[in-house]
């Protein structure tokens, strides 16, 4: 998600890099080669899939041309894989296409299909296949992809998908000024795709982070419209750090004084400065407002309030400060550091890579491989907007898209039509705060009742062992068995249809940062747990 503008993007090369981009290609790709024939990790996820199509359960004809047999530097076999660009509007002449990534589930069949969609707005869902959820994934400051242990796809099919149009490499002209112009390319394209697959009868649940906090519940919704649960039933939703309510009122400015207080030595202010900060929080109105409105059950619906962006922009002067102590500063996790890790795809905070041919999803080979368009130049979140309203009509979020915040009437529904429904919230997020969350669901109505009527306490305890670094434990003396279960990684609480979590140690990627919790969650989704 880049809500945010600001001209720390433009910083790059200063603070470059580890593992950095030294060597040709060619040369990366043998040593990863011999990597692979050194680690038992590859040799294990070699044989974990069978490379004969007629074992393939989507795989014919028409779906031929969209099977990935392999994909370069990942030096492991990938098992049923598809990608590629399905055209969507009258024309369907391929001038408008949306890019998918779709992963058949590993292991016994399943007729769930969850779509995950990364937000932006105009942030490529490839994050989430690569670094995220999918079946492999090459992390910042590492040498080589690995097998992810805790990928979505060892529970259900996966679906990633790049929308809205000019996002990743989904090509066409701007026309969307609204979630329901997105909505209506999203519903043909996936028409399309089942059609092209054969799904029917599948449970839909759709699923996303940040921005996509408004992608997933106007696609939702538009799917319980459909009434036809042959192509559309809808069975839940999850949202991970995700704008759903006014973002720069209620999540981001309200919140941020209580933020840097609690996590005061991440920070790492001078008093004078913190003391600004608290009088800025106290005179602006913001702390009386939140005194009154955090609470459960709620005080009544929360007011709008006039945002004084000249006295009161106490969100940016943090964010802005943020950098003299801690040069690497990252909303998106706050407790990173300098040096930044190099990144395959060349954007892991809000400070942008140089040069960018080492970006994965824009070498020529990679693109050949995914079937993606060649004249694309891939851009893990575009620098273009990908709403036409633009400044003439910016909407609530100030990206030119004028759909009313979800809270107000998507949301509820999606929560009621299913009673499936978990927003998740990491708690070294900056962008997207988590007290901002549970405050903007406190303004929700939702099954006869406005928000949460007690407060969140109940522990998530995860005793799922550790299988991502097992391997690199039992290979040091004495250290087998330290990296056992992770026991309290957060806090839960149901009400009527709406499961909240609040994960501890992420940031805004919870899927990357907490895979295990993450896991546990799309567990929930399912209906395979009734508890986190």
């Amino acid at each position: 998600m880049r809500l945010l503008t600001s001209p720390a993007v433009a910083i790059a090369a200063a603070l470059l890099l580890i593992n950095g981009v030294e060597g040709s290609q060619s040369e990366r790709s043998r040593a990863v080669n011999h990597f692979a024939k050194r680690h038992p990790t590859y040799r294990a996820a070699t044989r974990a899939q069978s490379s004969n199509t007629s074992e393939y359960r989507f795989f014919n004809n028409r779906t031929k041309p969209h099977l990935v047999e392999s994909l370069p530097d990942v030096p492991f076999d990938l098992g049923e894989m598809y990608s590629g660009s399905i055209p969507i509007g009258e024309r369907n002449n391929g001038s408008r296409s949306l890019f998918y990534i779709f992963q058949p589930k590993i292991g016994e069949p399943s007729d769930d299909l969850t779509i995950y969609l990364n937000g932006g707005p105009g942030c490529s869902s490839e994050q989430g296949f690569f670094q995220e959820n999918g079946r492999f994934t090459w992390q910042p400051g590492t040498y080589a992809p690995v097998i992810n242990q805790y990928s979505w796809v060892n529970l259900t099919n996966m679906l990633w998908v790049d929308q809205p149009v000019g996002t990743g490499f989904s090509v066409g002209n701007v026309t969307a000024t609204n979630e329901d112009d997105i909505t209506a390319d999203f519903l043909d394209f996936f028409q399309k795709f089942q059609d092209l697959y054969g799904i029917r009868n599948f449970r839909i649940f759709m699923t996303g982070e940040s921005y996509a906090g408004r992608y997933v519940p106007y696609i939702s919704s538009a799917m319980l419209d459909k009434n036809d649960t042959t192509r559309f039933n809808l069975s839940g939703a999850l949202l991970y750090d995700a704008c759903i309510g006014q973002w720069d009122w209620i999540q981001a400015e309200l919140p941020a004084y209580p933020f840097v207080k609690q996590h005061a030595s991440l920070f790492n202010f001078n008093q004078s400065y913190m003391t600004e900060l608290e009088t800025t929080y106290e005179e602006c109105g913001y702390k009386a407002y939140f005194d009154e409105y955090f609470a459960f059950p709620p005080t009544g619906i929360q007011p709008p309030k006039y945002m004084n962006y000249s006295e009161c922009d106490i969100y940016n002067m943090i964010y802005y400060e943020a950098y003299n102590p801690n040069p690497c500063f990252n909303p998106y996790k706050v407790v990173d550091e300098c040096p930044l890790l190099w990144d395959v795809l060349g954007w892991p905070t809000d400070l942008a890579y140089e040069p960018a041919p080492t970006t994965y999803f824009n070498r020529a080979d990679v693109k050949k491989a995914l079937h993606a368009p060649m004249d694309v130049e891939w851009e893990l979140c575009s620098y273009d907007l990908v709403f036409a309203g633009g400044e003439s009509d910016p909407g609530p979020e100030q990206q030119g898209d004028d759909s009313p915040n979800p809270t107000e009437g998507v949301l509820p529904r999606v929560v009621e039509a299913t009673n499936r429904v978990l927003i998740a919230n990491g708690d070294w997020d900056y962008l997207i705060i988590t007290n901002g969350t549970l405050l903007a669901i406190q303004n929700m109505t939702w099954n006869g009742q406005l928000g949460f009527q007690s407060a969140p306490a109940k522990p998530i305890n995860i005793q799922m062992p550790d299988l991502q670094w097992k391997e690199i434990f039992d290979a040091q003396e004495g250290y087998g068995g330290l990296d056992g279960p992770q026991g309290i990684m957060g806090v839960q609480h149901y009400e009527r249809g709406l499961m909240w979590a609040e994960t501890y140690q992420s940031g805004h990627k919870q899927a990357q940062d907490q895979g295990r919790v993450s896991y546990r969650h799309l567990q929930w989704l399912l209906g395979q747990v009734e508890t986190l």
